[in-house]
C-alpha cells in the first residue's frame, strides 16, 4: 500500500469533509492500483464506524472509548498501547486481543475493561480494533527450514514472536539456513494467513560478519535510496546561479552587505559537506548588537504535498549512521538550493535580534531573505578560533571574521547566562533539549559546568535563542505550527531519583513537593560538584526526565526553561523544522498586515512589534485549516520518527563500539560503578566511555544480595559490597556484538563504596528491600529468581484480580 491508514485518518481534521479526489492528492497516490487501494481503505473504515459517508465526501466520527496509541511489547509477550499523551494511562492489551499487531505498530484501541481492581494498581484492558501503521516494514531475521521444508525467518529483535514464511522465488534459501538476512514484508498476518516475505539482502554468516550500517538499516527499516519520482522532482529544480534576478528576490529583505559566516554540516556518502546555517553580527547606530541567523528557504521549493514534501515527512529527519548518512532530500536539492553557497546569493530565511550590552533581547525581526555567504568554517576551524586562535589567515576577510567571532563568543556567554538564570540546565548526554540537530545535541553537553565553550556550545546558545523568538512570534499571531515541548516529571517519578541521588551522598529536595521544576535540576546538578557522583546523578536524570517531543499546541519546554519554543534551524535536515519554515512563508505571503484594504495604518508582521496589536484574522480561513490540518497530523509522526532515528544512530554507535571491544578481551579496566541491579552492575570504563555489565553469577567469592533502597548487591558472609558510585577495577571477559553487551567480571574493588554504615546489621534490610543473588553457595530453590534476563515490561499486577 502507498499509504497507512494513520496517515489517511490524519487527513481529516475537526468537522472537515474530503473527497477521494482531494485524499488523493493529499496521500500521492497513484492511478490505478494506488486509487483502488485508497477506495478499498475508505470502504473498510466506513463499514467499521470509523468514517461516515455523505453525498461522496467522507468524515472521521468521534469515537467514544477509542483511542490511538503504539503497541509496545516485551520479549515475554506482554503487551501495552502507550497514548501519545504523556499523562495518560497505557492500556494492557492481551496477546488475544492484538488482531495481529506488532511490536511498534500504531494502533487504534478500545478500552474493554477499566483498571483498578482491589488493589488500584491493575493496568486498564483494550483491544486492538485496527493496526493503522506498521512499524516493521523489513526485518532482521535469520533464515530457517522446518521439518516441514518451509523456510521461515525468525526475527532477531525477540519482541516480535512470530515466524515469516519465506518466498522461494529467486533466491537459493537452502544455501544461506542459518544465515543473518534482510527480509521485506510482502504480506502481514490476515485471518489464519501466517506473514509472508522476501529475502531482499543477506549480511552473512552471523551479526558479527554483518556491517554496523547494514545492521541498522535492516532493524529499523530505514530508506537508503528514493523513489524515481522523488529524484525526478529534485532534478526538475531551478538549477542556482551566482546571482539572484530582481524578480527572485522581490519582497525579501537584501541581506548580501552584511559580513556572513556560514558553518559547514560534515556528511557521509556521496553527498558533499552542507553549509545549511550561516551567522550575521553587527552593531546599529545606538551601539546595540543585532544577531542575524540564516537558514536556506527550503519551503520555497518543496511545495505542500509534492513527492519531494511526501517523501521527506516519510523520513521525518536525516539519519547521521557515522559512516552512512541518510539525508532527508535527494542530493540535487541540497546542491541547488539547500546549502548556502559560498560567494553565491541564495534564499534564506532570517531571523534578526537586537540585544544590549547585557546580552538581553530588545527586539527581533524575522524575514524571508536573500544572504551571500563570504566566508564558510567549519566546526574545527571555529573550536580553533574558541581556543585562542585568530580566524584562519587564509579565510577572506580573515580580521573581520575574527572580530564577529570575537563578539559572538561574548553574546553566547550572555545568552547562556540567561538561559540558566530562567532556570535551565546542562545536562550532558541528554537529547531532550533543543532539536535532536546534529550540533546542538544528540549526546553532546550544552556548555556544562567547568567545561570551556565549544562550537557546538556557541551555535547551540545562538540557535536556541533564535528559535525562541521564532516560537513566540508564531504564537502571538496564532499562526498554526509546529512546537517543540517538553513535560514537566511529575513528583512521583523523581522520588526514585532523590533517593538514589542520597545513596551518592547528596541531599536533594524539591521547592515545591508537588511540582518539579527546571531549576531544581540546575541546583541538583550544582551540588553534585565530584566527578562520578555528577556522572551518575547525570545518568539518574536523563532516565527520569521525559522526552521532548513535537506538538500542534504550544506548550512549556521542561530543559530550556521557556514557555514555548520551536526550531527552524535546519529545514534541510528535519521536516519540522521545514514544516516551521512553511509557517513563517504563509504568514508572510497571505497575512493581513490592516484590519481591511482600507486601513491606512497597519503592522509589521515581521517586527516584534506586532505582538498584541493584532485584532482580526490574521491569514485566509482555507489557509489557516491547511496549515492547521498539516502541522496536527504531521506532529505525532515526525515525534515517532525521530525517537526511532536516535535509536538508530545511538544503535549504529554502539554496534561500532561493541565492534572495537572485541579486541580488548582480556584488558582490565577501572571505572565507576553507575547503575545496580539484582542481576549485576555496570561500571563504566572510563578509558573507553563504554559501559559494560558485571553479572552477579560471576562474582564466586560469597553469595551476594541485592538492596534496592540502598543501590548495592551485598556478600551475605564477607559483607563486601557493589555499591552505586563505587569504583572497581574490572576484565573484559566477553563481546556479543549484536545486543552490545560487553560482559565484564571484578577484578578488585568493592570495599571502596560508602554505604559500609547503611548495612552493618542485615535486619535493616526488609523483605522488600531484598533479593536474592547468585553466589558462591547455592540458596534454596524457594529462594531462586530470574536474574538472568530483565525485561523492559512486567504483566500488569492483579491481572486477575476481579472487580
Amino acid at each position: 500500500m502507498e499509504f497507512s491508514i494513520a496517515s489517511l485518518l490524519a487527513s481529516f481534521t475537526s468537522e472537515k469533509s474530503l473527497t477521494p479526489k482531494v485524499l488523493e492528492q493529499k496521500l500521492g497516490t497513484r492511478e490505478g492500483r494506488g486509487n483502488r487501494q485508497l477506495q478499498i481503505a475508505l470502504d473498510a473504515l466506513e463499514k467499521l464506524g470509523i468514517l461516515n459517508k455523505e453525498r461522496g465526501r467522507y468524515r472521521r466520527l468521534e469515537q467514544e472509548g477509542m483511542f490511538e496509541a503504539k503497541l509496545r511489547c516485551s520479549s515475554k509477550g506482554f503487551c501495552f498501547a502507550i497514548q501519545d499523551d504523556d499523562d495518560a494511562e497505557d492500556v494492557y492489551v492481551r496477546e488475544c486481543h492484538l488482531n495481529n499487531a506488532w511490536n511498534g505498530d500504531r494502533v487504534l484501541v478500545k478500552v474493554i475493561k477499566e483498571g483498578g481492581g482491589r488493589s488500584r494498581r491493575r493496568s486498564p484492558e483494550g483491544h486492538v480494533e485496527l493496526v493503522l501503521d506498521r512499524a516493521n516494514s523489513s526485518l532482521l531475521a535469520r533464515v530457517e527450514k522446518g521439518e516441514d521444508g518451509i523456510f521461515r525467518a525468525a526475527p532477531l529483535d525477540d519482541r516480535l514472536l512470530f515466524r515469516v514464511e519465506l518466498d522461494t522465488s529467486g533466491v537459493d534459501l537452502d544455501a544461506i539456513v542459518n544465515y543473518l538476512v534482510s527480509v521485506e514484508i510482502v504480506r502481514y498476518p490476515i485471518g489464519q494467513l501466517p506473514p509472508l516475505g522476501r529475502v531482499i539482502k543477506v549480511l552473512g554468516a552471523d551479526a558479527d560478519a554483518a556491517a554496523p550500517a547494514d545492521i541498522v538499516v535492516c532493524k529499523y527499516g530505514l530508506h537508503e535510496s528514493f523513489p524515481e519520482e522523488v529524484l525526478a522532482a529534485a532534478a526538475a529544480l531551478p538549477a542556482p546561479a551566482n546571482s539572484l534576478k530582481a524578480s527572485e528576490i522581490q519582497g525579501r529583505l537584501d541581506l548580501r552587505s552584511l559580513l556572513t559566516v556560514a558553518t559547514v554540516t560534515a556528511t557521509a556518502g556521496e553527498l558533499p559537506p552542507v553549509m545549511d546555517r550561516a551567522i550575521t553580527l553587527e552593531t546599529n547606530p545606538a551601539g546595540h548588537m543585532r544577531l542575524g541567523l540564516h537558514v536556506p528557504d527550503v519551503a520555497h521549493y518543496v511545495d505542500p504535498d509534492s513527492p519531494l514534501d511526501r517523501e521527506a515527512r516519510r523520513r521525518g529527519v536525516a539519519a547521521d549512521l557515522g559512516a552512512q548518512w541518510l539525508p532527508l532530500f535527494p542530493a540535487d536539492l541540497y546542491a541547488r538550493h539547500g546549502s548556502l553557497g559560498l560567494g553565491c546569493d541564495r534564499l534564506a530565511t532570517s531571523v534578526l535580534l537586537t540585544f544590549n550590552d547585557q546580552g538581553e533581547l530588545l527586539e527581533f525581526e524575522i524575514h524571508p531573505s536573500v544572504v551571500r555567504a563570504d566566508a564558510t568554517l567549519t566546526e574545527a576551524q571555529l573550536d580553533a578560533f574558541l581556543d585562542g586562535n585568530q580566524a584562519d589567515p587564509e579565510l577572506p576577510q580573515a580580521p573581520a571574521i575574527g572580530d564577529l567571532l570575537t563578539q559572538l563568543k561574548t553574546l553566547a556567554a550572555a545568552l547562556r547566562g540567561q538561559r540558566l538564570s530562567r532556570g535551565g540546565f546542562d545536562l550532558s548526554g541528554y537529547r531532550g533539549l533543543t532539536s535532536f540537530d546534529r550540533e546542538d545535541v544528540p549526546g553532546a553537553p550544552i556548555a556544562p559546568i567547568g567545561i570551556a565553550p565549544t562550537a557546538r556550545v556557541l551555535l547551540a546558545e545562538v540557535t536556541i535563542a533564535a528559535n525562541a523568538v521564532v516560537a513566540s512570534h508564531l504564537q502571538a499571531l496564532q499562526v498554526p505550527t509546529l512546537y517543540r515541548v517538553q513535560a514537566a516529571p511529575s513528583p512521583g517519578d523523581v522520588q526514585e531519583t532523590l533517593r538514589l541521588a542520597g545513596n551518592l551522598g547528596l541531599e536533594l529536595t524539591l521547592e515545591q513537593p508537588d511540582q518539579v521544576t527546571p531549576r531544581d535540576v540546575q541546583q541538583w546538578l550544582q551540588q553534585a560538584t565530584d566527578g562520578d557522583t555528577r556522572k551518575i546523578l547525570n545518568r539518574l536524570l536523563v532516565e527520569a526526565l521525559k522526552p521532548a517531543a513535537y506538538s500542534h499546541e504550544p506548550r512549556s519546554h521542561f530543559g530550556l526553561a521557556l514557555p514555548v519554543y520551536t526550531t527552524l534551524n535546519a529545514p534541510t535536515r528535519h521536516y519540522g523544522d521545514l514544516l516551521v519554515q512553511r509557517s513563517l512563508n504563509t504568514l508572510f505571503a497571505k497575512g493581513r498586515d490592516r484590519r481591511t484594504a482600507r486601513s491606512k495604518e497597519g503592522v509589521n508582521l515581521h517586527h516584534s512589534s506586532c505582538h498584541g496589536a493584532i485584532g482580526w484574522n490574521l491569514l485566509p480561513t482555507e489557509d489557516q485549516q491547511e496549515l492547521e490540518a498539516s502541522i496536527t497530523s504531521a506532529a505525532w509522526l515526525l515525534s515517532d520518527r525521530e525517537r526511532l532515528i536516535q535509536e538508530a544512530a545511538a544503535d549504529s554507535h554502539g554496534l561500532r563500539k561493541t565492534a572495537a571491544m572485541r579486541a580488548r578481551i582480556g584488558e582490565t579496566f577501572s571505572g565507576p560503578i553507575v547503575g545496580v541491579q539484582s542481576y549485576g552492575f555496570f561500571v563504566e570504563l572510563e578509558a573507553l566511555g563504554i559501559e559494560g555489565l558485571v553479572h552477579v553469577s560471576s562474582l564466586k567469592d560469597d553469595w551476594y544480595e541485592y538492596r534496592s533502597r540502598q543501590q548495592m548487591l551485598i556478600g551475605r558472609k564477607s559483607r563486601r559490597q557493589y555499591a552505586l558510585g563505587g569504583r572497581v577495577e574490572v576484565e573484559v571477559r566477553g563481546v556479543d556484538y549484536y545486543r552490545q553487551q560487553i560482559d565484564l567480571v571484578a577484578v578488585s574493588g568493592g570495599a571502596e563504596s560508602n554505604f559500609d554504615a547503611l548495612v552493618d546489621d542485615e535486619d535493616e534490610a526488609d523483605d522488600s528491600d531484598l533479593t536474592f543473588g547468585y553466589g558462591a553457595e547455592e540458596p534454596e530453590e524457594s529462594d531462586l529468581v530470574d536474574l538472568h534476563e530483565p525485561d523492559d515490561l512486567e504483566a500488569p499486577l492483579d491481572e486477575f484480580d476481579d472487580d
